[in-house]
């Protein structure tokens, strides 16, 4: 029996490298949106706007890193991308508190902030899995007025990233 017990475990120990390298990578666990100031899909998610899919799963705005898109690149959520559907302007100073509420948690390289497609914070983790609430204190520099800020929490450990914009009026 000792011997069986033993070739057993050395077959086991043989196919397991094998099984790890040969099994489909899974996909992020991690979903998380900004959530105040209002993040477009938190103002989905409470009804301020009619937006669709996205209303049940604000969390779930995942995409390849990079995109410069409210939706992540889903067309599930296009809704996200109209500028034109009445999105709630928060005023704010020239700094802003963003908070951002994870439901799953996942390491986390980096969270990154745009205004007009520059980029304006990067706050680095550097691998570390976040707590269930995130915040982060913009700085916008000299930019004012009406302005649509990208939130983007890049994923440590896929090629993934949750995006989130969030509408302001900065010194307004």
């Amino acid at each position: 029996m000792n011997r069986k017990r033993r070739l057993a475990l050395a077959i086991g120990a043989g196919i397991a490298p094998l099984l790890v390298v040969t099994m489909p990578a899974s996909p992020a666990s991690a979903h998380g949106y900004v959530s105040t100031p209002p993040s477009r899909q938190a103002q989905c998610a409470a009804g301020t706007v009619e937006c669709g899919p996205i209303k049940w799963e604000p969390q779930s705005v995942e995409g390849p890193k990079g995109l410069a898109s409210c939706s992540g690149g889903n067309s599930q959520f296009a809704d996200l991308d109209d500028d034109s559907k009445g999105w709630q302007v928060t005023p704010v100073g020239s700094s802003q508190t963003f908070n951002w509420k994870l439901t799953a948690r996942h390491s986390t390289s980096t969270w990154q902030y745009f205004v007009g497609g520059r980029k304006v914070a990067e706050f680095d983790d550097g691998g570390a899995q976040p707590p269930e609430t995130v915040s982060h204190t913009v700085n916008f520099g000299g930019i004012t007025g009406k302005q649509k800020v990208l939130a983007v929490w890049n994923i440590a450990d896929t090629a993934n990233a949750f995006y989130a914009c969030i509408d302001v009026n900065i010194g307004g």
